[in-house]
């Protein structure tokens, strides 16, 4: 039993599900913060169960990805016991999305609907493609998760619709969402190794190839909102080449706090 960091593999394979699997795993994270402090009860239930549905795929993911890596590591070993620096998720889905007091940094309801929209959006973009990978296992992971995907654009197209089209205080918070939101979508396209070995090899789609159809369906979202889209930055955000934010730190240590304290516990 040890507290010790764990090493993965620099296999381009592995990268490229590991970098889908945090990124449903933080996502994951920051949703079921809203466990509890959801606008009505309905949302609050909603939300947890959009939580519960990313971490069922991030544990599929993971628990691939080690079986992949040949090291032995299983789904609790990748989630709870990495560094920081291997774990390879958008830097979006790190940011803060629930604001504990009227004091203290984050986010409100706007940007819990607006990350939703635009992460949604990717994933299912992603598992329509890896239904078709030659890796069996990843495509029988996206099977599933492509039918858990739609419903989490649905979900969330109904609530920007909802709040854009509302009222002038609902319509701006929208627009200082999309605002806070928007310099980290260039991450979301930008290619790397992984992407290239991905596409060579059958493996599933380069991040670039996705940005077209991404635009259009969120381009759509937000006509129907009255929300104008932003414009793209130059700067790019790095979470999935494993530089974070610094919100990311702060994550884990709540995270990995229980496994590093009683490793290997079993209840």
């Amino acid at each position: 039993m040890t507290t010790s960091s764990i090493a993965v593999s620099n296999s381009l394979h592995v990268r490229y599900i590991l970098r889908l699997a945090d990124t449903c795993l933080i996502h994951a994270q920051r949703l079921g913060e809203w466990c509890g402090h959801g606008p009505v009860l309905e949302e609050d239930i909603a939300l947890t169960n959009l939580s519960l549905d990313l971490l069922g795929q991030a544990r599929a993911l993971l628990t691939h990805a080690g079986a992949l890596d040949g090291q032995g590591h299983d789904e609790d070993r990748l989630a709870f016991l990495r560094d920081e620096r291997d774990y390879l998720n958008l830097t979006l889905v790190e940011q803060p999305m629930r604001r504990d007091s009227a004091h203290s940094p984050g986010g409100d309801f706007a940007d819990a609907v607006v990350r939703n929209l635009l992460v949604a959006a990717w994933l299912r973009l992603h598992w329509q493609r890896l239904v078709e990978s030659h890796d069996g296992e990843l495509a029988a992971i996206a099977a599933k998760s492509l039918k858990e995907a739609r419903y989490h654009v649905e979900h969330a197209a109904q609530w920007a619709v909802r709040l854009g089209d509302g009222t002038e205080e609902s319509a701006r918070r929208m627009r200082a969402a999309l605002e806070k939101a928007w310099i980290y979508v260039p991450e979301l396209f930008a290619d790397d190794d992984a992407d290239a070995h991905a596409a060579a090899a059958g493996l599933g789609p380069r991040r670039s190839a996705l940005r077209d159809a991404w635009r259009e369906q969120i381009s759509a979202v937000l006509a129907e909102a009255r929300l104008a889209m932003p414009a793209d930055g130059p700067w790019v955000s790095t979470g999935s080449r494993g530089v974070h934010s610094e919100h990311m730190g702060f994550i884990l240590a709540e995270m990995q706090f229980l496994q590093r304290s009683h490793p290997e516990g079993r209840w």
